[in-house]
């Protein structure tokens, strides 16, 4: 079975989510700086954890148009899908996953202030699951 790997591209970091063996469910990573190093974490992560394929974020407006951050994430969807020819690469519309998970967090106890550090990995585990959701569904 394919295990995939979620990314959901912030302008400083990226949030990051795999699946367990059987690729039913997503668990977070810790998240990656966004910088010149990410691509090479990503591999190591990729051949660490046997990845076949990954999953990047596309955020859009609620309206579906597209925003500055839709950019952005377009190019590193585009860099990741040249670095990574050897994978299945697409990208997975992650409209309000950073609010449901900020709300997620917050359920469980844990203030604004501190969710920074956990909210870009738990974005990336809900856009990764609705995804896999999505792959089950059909």
């Amino acid at each position: 079975m394919t295990r995939y790997l979620g990314i959901d591209p912030g302008t400083v970091r990226c949030g990051v989510a795999i699946t367990d063996s059987a690729a039913s469910m997503a668990f977070p990573r810790p998240a990656l700086a966004r910088d010149e190093r990410l691509v090479v974490a990503l591999r190591s992560l990729v051949d660490e954890e046997s990845v076949g394929a990954l999953v990047i974020g596309r955020p859009l407006a609620l309206s579906g148009k597209v925003t500055a951050s839709t950019t952005s994430a377009d190019e590193l969807f585009a860099t990741l899908r040249e670095s990574f020819d050897d994978l299945l690469v697409v990208q997975w519309d992650e409209r309000l996953t950073t609010i449901e998970a900020s709300r997620s967090l917050s359920g469980a106890g844990l203030r604004a202030r501190d969710q920074r550090s956990h909210l870009d990995s738990a974005a990336a585990v809900i856009m990764l699951q609705n995804y896999l959701d999505g792959l089950h569904a059909v």
